[in-house]
């Protein structure tokens, strides 16, 4: 089976750090891979607290995590401080992904990068609605190198 491929971008926009706790750590003694996917969902719901918003109130409405892609790049340990970096990519009418990388903070060896799929629902109906144009505007003015199509 062929590996996945995933290229980082030249730059993020939001860096945030998490350490690895105990529960984190599988029984082969480093970070687990469902894991990995609770530091990632951290990072989101600090990437949209850093814009003023929680991950059920944006402009209104929520987002949820349509999909998701990661690639593990070497282990994580018990006690380690991961750098969270994120950026915005791939905009389209409904949402955009997430692009993440995780980096141990002492070393600098990438652990693992990736992106999520996010996506903007009404939360009353659970219904997709397009990215609010309020968002946009709190996005580009902390960011305003972003490319947005």
């Amino acid at each position: 089976m062929a590996r996945i491929q995933f290229e980082l971008p030249d730059h993020f926009i939001f860096t945030t750090e998490v350490q690895i706790y105990v529960s984190h750590v599988n029984q082969a003694g480093h970070l687990d891979n469902a894991q990995l996917l609770t530091l990632v969902s951290e990072g989101r719901a600090r990437f949209f607290g850093w814009l003023g918003y929680t991950e059920f109130d944006v402009e209104g409405v929520a987002i949820v995590v349509g999909d998701m892609l990661a690639q593990y790049k070497s282990e994580g340990f018990y006690g380690e401080v991961i750098r969270v970096e994120m950026v915005p990519a791939d905009f389209n009418k409904y949402g955009f992904d997430l692009v993440f990388r995780l980096t141990e903070v002492s070393s600098g060896r990438e652990v693992a990068r990736g992106k999520s799929g996010i996506v903007f629902v009404d939360k009353v109906h659970k219904k997709v609605v397009a990215r609010p144009e309020g968002f946009m505007q709190s996005l580009l003015a902390q960011a305003p190198e972003l490319q947005v199509n």
